[in-house]
């Protein structure tokens, strides 16, 4: 029986290269497996997944997979979904259409919260309607856990208000244990590397 999976996590975690991965695992076993993503996700080109560690593959955006035929979608063996957070409460509960009327299983990789600490809503939503929620864990720069991700300025400023969408990496953010976000301290190497 196919199930709705959201795999969680602050940024850095390696969401990205764990649905890459899970890609690989089902392609190895001579299984298909859909990469799928929001069309906002312009980070890295058009119709294409890549992690920070480098791995990439080709991808089709949400709105392409909607459009596909039934027929098609039941093909694949799997829908692997990127950067989830960005789904709209429509889109994840298409998603559980495919798992509950189509029996197709759906991972689904996003953050859990955006910088203010405030949940996305493609991300709420999942929370509510997923089969299975996993945490992927990082550290922050003090070794704990890292849960939340932090937004800075130019000058090294965590920021608390702005845009909850604003697409970026190492250059913008950071992940940071909920004392250190609390704080706005991004660590010691952060401050060193502003005074270069």
């Amino acid at each position: 029986m196919a199930q709705l999976y959201f795999k969680y996590g602050a940024m850095g975690s390696s969401k990205t290269a764990n649905a890459l991965m899970a890609r690989f695992n089902y392609e190895e076993r001579g299984q298909r497996a859909l990469m799928v993503k929001p069309r906002m996700d312009n980070r890295d080109g058009e119709h294409v997944i890549c992690s920070r560690i480098g791995l990439s593959c080709p991808c089709v955006y949400f709105d392409e997979m909607r459009a596909m035929e039934e027929a098609d979608l039941r093909a694949y063996d799997c829908v692997i979904v990127d950067e989830a957070q960005f789904l709209t409460r429509e889109e994840v509960r298409y998603l559980v259409h495919m798992v509950d009327d189509w029996d197709i299983p759906v991972i689904c990789y996003g953050l859990r919260s955006d910088f203010r600490g405030e949940l996305f809503p493609g991300s709420y939503e999942l929370l509510v309607m997923a089969d299975k929620i996993e945490e992927v864990k990082t550290i922050c720069w003090c070794g704990r856990k890292a849960t939340f991700n932090a937004r800075f300025d130019g000058e090294g400023r965590v920021l608390r208000e702005g845009e909850q969408v604003l697409l970026g990496a190492n250059e913008r953010y950071v992940s940071l244990c909920r004392r250190h976000w609390m704080a706005g301290d991004l660590g010691p190497d952060f401050k060193k590397r502003g005074e270069r």
